[in-house]
């Protein structure tokens, strides 16, 4: 670097010509003071002469500049004018100031100049192009755009003095070729008959042939229409695939071919219904079918009877208004229990843990559990936080005997081993666990559930009895103790624990009753459950009592026999006193579903729902985040007041109706 600039003091220049002649001017003028003066004269020439020569050469290299400018400009004016791609330039508030002949071609209307550009394209939306990388299709008539922008300022001195130079690119062939991409990608679809076995075996010999045919020619007929390539690979199951284009369709009519197969009459004394599983947006056709059986898995865990589509993360319901069907034989609660054996004989020691605020149902089966495992011999502790007002009466029977280990999620996660198995029973979601950390902890995982499937579940399982049919998850439970061991060991408190849970999850044996609810309860009658201890673990006092009837004299009724009311932060244990006033609220004539929205003291909002089977409340409260039961559901919301909970939960129960209606 510094010889470059050393090696620059000697490059020709005229200047340094005339310096040097300078310098001898002055050495000639000490020897010789005429001719030094004559040098003089010849130095002051040449600087004249240097400067003029100078300055002419400056004003034709400005000329030659201002000329090429000239020359640019007019360039850039006509590549502008005959651009061979829409151009648009709008101001700062976008009215369109200046267009091409391009942009007059694909707009109809004329005489845009002051027009806001918006207003002509109503597609388009300036903002989103502007704060945007990337940006989106804009619709003009049957062709679409990409739309570039280049923000351009007219005055360097005034910054909101601007113009914006909107460039069209015409993307119609790409969109076209888009739309139809997706449109042939493949969709796959699982559909099993949910009841195949149970109703063959209550349909007589001859009819079966025709009702197996019946039920092939309506999925065969409904595959058809959308030219789909089906496959029957079981006598229940089928495997679909066809183009996604289909898919907006079935959705609209809501996947009707369940309605179709549930009006199949052959002889049947009870109606078929199916489980479809549809997997969308796979990457390849196998990450397809792997979204169609989680989807499948999905429907049946929720009871059957419906279709569940998975688009990547994403689940959309239809159907699921009957009710779960009840399985008649007892196969799989004796496998469960033979499985369930060998992992509790393996384990160092067993971990039970129910949800968060137990209830009698979660209580029970924790403490059936814990038998079980007693029995074989192993160490057992039930993650139990707080005791509320909703298993307090039980509770009692429990908390002073030796024999019943309870402890804090804290401190069965100092309990975890290498081969600790946890049992989760009456939830199937993580996050409502007592303590989820365990569940991150422990490798070996049961699951025991009633509740119709969500979307969050307990993944990874060693063995997983997760049954909607049952009343209760005491009634799964009760089960399995039948089937642990050759001679079964229940104390009387643990059967009127489970017998207890069974009574509050079926509104004492009045609703989701099956056969084998009943079984199970003719089962711990024998262990020794009294129903009187049963019936005063439900006994409330006078002022819960007054509350449930203020409750219930306040409710408002709305149309379809929905009733609605609430229990006001004032009043204590106020989820649990709703739960039972929307239960009271269905012993009034007129009313077949009914919630009860209550307040905490934290400001959270509980919704209970109650319904007598015609409603879903379900599917209503999930809308809103809930889940549950056709018949049982709840919901907790937080961030918003009672209003708008209220306001949230009337237009759920409206979309059910609304979808009710299309379907």
């Amino acid at each position: 670097m510094g010889n470059a600039k050393f090696l620059k003091l000697f490059k020709p220049d005229a200047k340094i010509y005339l310096g040097i002649i300078g310098v001898l001017v002055l050495i000639l003028m000490f020897y010789n003071p005429y001719i030094g003066a004559i040098g003089v004269l010849v130095l002051i020439y040449l600087n004249v002469y240097a400067w003029r020569s100078s300055r002419q050469r400056n004003k034709r290299w400005q000329k030659y500049i201002e000329e090429l400018s000239s020359d640019i400009d007019s360039a850039a004016r006509y590549a502008i004018l005959n651009l061979p791609i829409p151009l648009t330039l709008v101001d700062f508030d976008g009215r369109i100031t200046w267009y091409n002949s391009k942009f007059s071609e694909i707009i109809d209307e004329r005489e845009l100049i002051g027009s806001e550009l918006e207003g002509v394209v109503p597609s388009l939306d300036l903002d989103e192009i502007l704060n945007k990388n990337e940006t989106p299709d804009v619709k003009v008539g049957e062709r679409y755009y990409k739309v570039y922008a280049n923000v351009v300022k007219t005055d360097e001195k005034d910054a909101s003095r601007v113009i914006v130079m909107l460039y069209w690119i015409d993307a119609t062939p790409f969109r076209v070729l888009k739309d139809q991409y997706e449109d042939e990608r493949p969709v796959v679809a699982l559909i099993q008959v949910d009841n195949y076995d149970d109703v063959m075996s209550e349909t007589k010999e001859d009819k079966r042939p025709f009702l197996t045919s019946e039920i092939d020619q309506k999925v065969n007929l409904w595959a058809s229409r959308m030219n789909a390539l089906i496959k029957k690979y079981q006598t229940d199951k089928y495997l679909v695939l066809f183009e996604e284009r289909y898919l907006e369709n079935l959705e609209a009519k809501r996947f009707s071919i369940l309605d179709d197969i549930r009006e199949i009459e052959v002889g049947n004394k009870f109606p078929m219904t199916l489980s479809i599983g549809v997997g969308v947006n796979g990457r390849n056709l196998n990450q397809a079918e792997e979204y169609a059986f989680s989807a499948l898995e999905l429907a049946l865990g929720r009871g059957g009877d419906q279709a569940v589509v998975r688009k990547r993360g994403n689940f959309e319901f239809y159907g699921g208004k009957a009710k779960a069907v009840e399985k008649r034989n007892r196969v799989k609660a004796r496998i469960i229990a033979h499985g369930l054996r060998p992992l509790i004989d393996e384990a160092s020691n067993v971990i039970i843990m129910g949800h968060k605020y137990p209830d009698m149902d979660c209580y029970g089966s924790a403490i059936g559990i814990y038998r079980a495992v007693i029995n074989r011999g192993k160490d057992a502790h039930i993650v139990l936080t707080g005791v509320n007002e909703a298993i307090k009466s039980v509770h009692k029977m429990f908390s002073d005997n030796p024999v019943y280990h309870f402890v804090t999620g804290e401190q069965a996660l100092n309990m975890v081993q290498k081969d600790t198995l946890l049992v989760i029973v009456d939830t199937h979601r993580p996050s409502y666990t007592e303590c989820p950390e365990l569940l991150d902890k422990i490798s070996r995982v049961v699951l025991i559930d009633h509740h119709r499937r969500g979307t969050e579940f307990v993944e990874n399982t060693a063995l997983k009895y997760h049954e909607p049919y049952a009343s209760s998850t005491c009634e799964l439970v009760t089960e399995i103790l039948q089937y642990m061991d050759n001679k079964v060991t229940v104390e009387k408190i643990e059967a009127e624990a489970l017998m207890a849970g069974i009574a509050v999850d079926t509104k004492n044996f009045t609703f989701k009753t099956g056969v084998r609810t009943f079984e199970a309860a003719s089962l711990l009658r024998r262990f020794g459950a009294d129903t009187t201890v049963v019936r005063q673990l439900f006994q409330d006092d006078l002022e819960t009592f007054i509350a449930k009837s203020t409750i219930v004299g306040s409710a408002k009724l709305y149309d379809h026999g929905i009733a609605i009311s609430y229990c006001l932060e004032d009043i204590p244990n106020a989820q649990l006193i709703a739960a039972q006033a929307a239960d009271e609220l269905l012993d009034i004539r007129g009313i077949s579903t009914s919630f009860v929205i209550s307040v905490n003291k934290d400001q959270l909002i509980f919704i209970s729902g109650r319904s007598l089977g015609d409603v879903n409340v379900q599917i209503i409260l999930e809308k809103i985040g809930g889940g549950g039961h056709m018949t049982v559901a709840g919901a907790q919301l937080s961030g918003c007041s009672l209003e708008e909970a209220t306001n949230q939960l009337l237009k759920a129960i409206k979309d059910y109706f609304e979808e009710g209606d299309k379907s």
